[in-house]
């Protein structure tokens, strides 16, 4: 990502992209394939080696455990560590992308995002025709721990940045602070920058063999108490080293350090990793003094909670014409085979990976209404209905992975008519996905808004084919 970068704008990867490597905590060898994804499908997981290829969501609802690092679990799968590709993703800019995965764990390759930052740069980044919606943090959100003595803060600011303290009482380490004003700096200040452990936690995680996937070269090891030999030659022996030693600084002799705050700038990685798990791309100061995985996953719920909240208070969508469109009419037509006289949404002014709203404005030069209630001009209801399952149908596509989709209606339930819609009517069309696509079946609660008034309102299922 450059300065020139249109943060403004979703974007994807240009080609698909492959890594391979081993499970720091599990051991277990994996391939990993991130994967271009239409506008509004976000960060997801897809497990290919288990039955029915399930699906994990990058989401802070998500995750299962924050030990060792962040894991994700859903639909009865899990993938681990998944903070160091999630911070690649977002320090290069994609916001849609599926990440393909045939094991429980994400490659470790040397600790940082570079490795993740190098292929995703080797395939490209593309910016898609369609408007990206910043939540932009408009008061102090604040969390504490009080055992850990954590204190997380999200203050308002004019775009996404992030400053991280560290300090572990440690003779070797100090404190430490790192900063990121903008994130096209994140490719060369912060990706490089790998995770870090004290001796002592080194010693106990070979004790209980949770680093099966352990290598000198993917850890700077902080040596901050004195060291044995019989020590060191275990360590030798349990990475393959012939000889390790403690430099004078305090480190083991494995590598050198990037940058002489690397742990806190690794810190600061971890962060943006982790609360890409809030779902929203946010603008606003990160402040975290001695972040941790849980505390961060706990924060990324605490922002994720205000940001819905606000959205429930501000429920009926506001259509503002002046908003560039996520998508204009003719990048609808490229998603949906309706054309003149049965397209029935001019534009979409709103899309995530749950909701969609799409606007269509009424007028007296409409087909219909020379044959429907002559003298009287009114939309047809059943069209009103077609107008919301042709805006459900453009988030059902773009929820799904690549590929050219039909959606076919299946059942509607609860329609309820409760306002006529007339010439010179916007209709407000909203839809919302009621529980996740399962087996091609979408199901969607609709509704139909003239101004702040619902005028129509209804369950519906679709079928998603997949197009020969």
């Amino acid at each position: 990502m450059d300065a020139n970068f249109n943060q403004d704008k979703q974007h994807t990867l240009k080609s698909a992209t492959s890594i391979s490597g081993t499970g720091l905590h599990t051991g277990i060898k994996a391939d990993m394939t991130l994967k271009p994804a239409n506008p509004g499908f976000g960060l997801q997981f897809q497990r290919i080696d288990l039955p029915g290829q399930p699906i994990i969501k990058a989401d802070c609802d998500l995750v299962t455990d924050t030990s060792r690092g962040t894991t994700i679990e859903d639909n009865g799968a899990r993938v681990s560590t998944v903070e160091h590709v999630l911070a690649a993703l977002v320090g290069m800019g994609v916001d849609n992308c599926l990440i393909e995965i045939n094991g429980p764990e994400t490659p470790i390759i040397d600790g940082s995002s570079s490795p993740f930052a190098d292929i995703i740069e080797e395939a490209g980044v593309e910016e898609q025709d369609a408007a990206k919606s910043w939540y932009t943090i408009d008061t102090n959100i604040t969390h504490y721990d009080e055992v850990k003595r954590v204190e997380m803060v999200a203050m308002p600011a004019m775009e996404y940045k992030i400053t991280t303290l560290i300090d572990f009482n440690s003779p070797v380490l100090g404190t430490q602070h790192a900063g990121l004003k903008h994130m096209y700096e994140f490719r060369k200040e912060i990706a490089p920058c790998r995770t870090f452990c004290f001796l002592h936690e080194l010693e106990m995680l070979l004790d209980n063999n949770l680093i099966k996937g352990g290598d000198i070269n993917n850890a700077i090891v902080v040596v901050d108490k004195p060291v044995t030999k019989e020590e060191m030659e275990r360590l030798a022996k349990a990475f393959g080293r012939k000889k390790i030693e403690v430099m004078s600084e305090g480190y083991l002799n494995n590598l050198e350090l990037r940058f002489p705050n690397e742990p806190a700038r690794h810190k600061l990685l971890d962060v943006v990793g982790d609360l890409a798990l809030i779902g929203y791309p946010i603008k606003g100061h990160i402040i975290a003094n001695r972040p941790g995985h849980s505390s961060n996953v706990d924060f990324a719920k605490k922002i994720k909670q205000y940001i819905r909240k606000n959205k429930q208070m501000l429920d009926v969508p506001v259509y503002n014409p002046n908003q560039a469109p996520v998508f204009n009419s003719q990048q609808i037509e490229k998603t949906l085979p309706h054309r003149y006289p049965f397209l029935l949404v001019d534009k979409i002014i709103e899309l995530s990976d749950k909701q969609i709203v799409g606007i269509k404005n009424v007028t007296f030069n409409e087909p219909f209404f020379v044959g429907h209630f002559p003298g009287n001009p009114i939309m047809p209801g059943v069209l009103q209905i077609e107008a919301l399952a042709q805006t459900g149908g453009i988030l059902a596509i773009n929820a799904m992975p690549p590929g050219q989709y039909d959606t076919y209606f299946v059942k509607i339930d609860n329609c309820k008519f409760k306002q006529k819609v007339v010439p010179g009517d916007t209709m407000i069309l909203k839809m919302e996905l009621i529980a996740p696509i399962r087996r091609g079946l979408c199901e969607m609660r609709g509704t139909v808004y003239i101004g702040n008034k619902i005028a129509t309102e209804a369950i519906l299922m679709a079928q998603l084919v997949k197009r020969d």
